[in-house]
């Protein structure tokens, strides 16, 4: 024990026999030293009452200890600008900060000329975690940026190859195929799909292209006049979208739509427009928004896992700044059956 009767790392690194270095990283969660070895210096840490000092481990490795969440401004009927399926994965990011000792830093994207100067240089954060993206052709340029700048970040969106960066995304392809199939096990034969399905989203491109490939599956043909754009994930541009479809006289038995907020805003369209759902229109969403299920038809949905994808977007960014190799992933998807799908639709 040092003489001012406070453990150090000198003290732990002779009880474990092990160097003062290796203390230093298995304190620090690095998984150069096994997790045995871990398991036993943070044992005898905790025997010793040793507690780092932050602030000065933040100055010997230039590191802040900190992660910064940066949301995209998303269009929404409030002040908030904030997409909800978003808010829902925030306290998830929050508690696995907080399990790995990290502060997080909450703003919104801003995309100044001098994007890392702004964060990571300035040791204002280790990491950027990015939440929504708008245009993705138009932000791929700007994540190609941050590459070049060897900033250390990670965005929830869709894994898309030769993409600059990682990324933490949902299998929507196959959540859109899933999805389509239960609807086509209703008995549904005309679904429409509402979302747009160019390159600028690929989320909802891969939950068409998953809707095209049940179709293929269960020998129908895809009819493109049954799409109809959506960009913005709203209930209004929804609204909108299947309200355009059905004015040019479009027959629909099923409708998919690309987010929950746009499946909310179609399905209000269709009443408007005299149809019942789900006794004459099956009506089903993607993200599973708290909403979904309190809705006045509670939604049919795919569940988008925001607790897994929070902690495994803090993981991969602090791989990431502990230099190890990573990759991008895709978290499995899940249908949630509720009444806006209805029963088997008669013969």
């Amino acid at each position: 024990m040092s003489s001012k009767g406070k453990a150090t790392s000198f003290d732990i690194a002779y009880e474990a026999g092990v160097s003062q270095s290796t203390v230093s990283r298995a304190l620090s969660g690095s998984s150069l030293v096994s997790l045995d070895t871990r398991r036993k210096i943070q044992a005898i840490a905790k025997q010793l009452n040793y507690k780092v000092d932050k602030n000065a481990s933040c100055l010997r490795r230039q590191h802040s200890v900190t992660l910064a969440l940066l949301l995209f401004e998303d269009p929404t009927p409030d002040d908030s600008l904030i997409n909800p399926f978003f808010l829902s994965m925030l306290g998830s990011i929050t508690r696995a900060c907080a399990r790995q000792g990290y502060d997080l830093l909450i703003s919104f994207q801003q995309f100044s000329n001098d994007w890392h100067a702004d964060y990571q240089d300035s040791h204002k954060a280790d990491g950027l975690i990015l939440l929504g993206y708008g245009d993705y052709l138009v932000a791929r340029s700007t994540l190609q940026k941050l590459v070049e700048q060897n900033t250390h970040f990670v965005r929830w969106g869709a894994v898309v190859e030769g993409q600059p960066g990682i990324s933490v995304g949902c299998d929507n392809l196959s959540g859109g195929r899933a999805i389509t199939e239960h609807l086509l096990g209703l008995g549904r034969r005309r679904i429409a799909f509402v979302g747009s399905i160019g390159e600028q989203c690929p989320e909802f491109r891969d939950r068409y292209l998953g809707y095209c490939a049940a179709h293929e599956a269960a020998g129908i043909k895809v009819d493109p006049a049954l799409q109809v754009d959506a960009l913005d994930s709203t209930e209004q541009v929804g609204h909108q979208a299947l309200a355009n479809l059905l004015e040019r006289g479009i027959t629909v038995d099923g409708v998919f739509a690309a987010s929950d907020l746009l499946a909310i805003g179609a399905t209000n369209a269709l009443r408007e427009a005299g149809f019942e759902a789900p006794q004459q229109v099956s009506v089903v969403g993607f993200d599973d928004l708290p909403m979904a299920s309190y809705a006045s038809l509670p939604l049919t949905t795919v569940q988008q896992d925001t607790k897994l994808a929070g902690e495994v977007l803090v993981e991969k960014l602090l791989q990431q700044i502990r230099g190890e190799a990573v990759e991008s992933v895709m978290l499995p998807a899940k249908v949630i059956v509720r009444r806006s799908c209805g029963a088997r639709a008669l013969p």
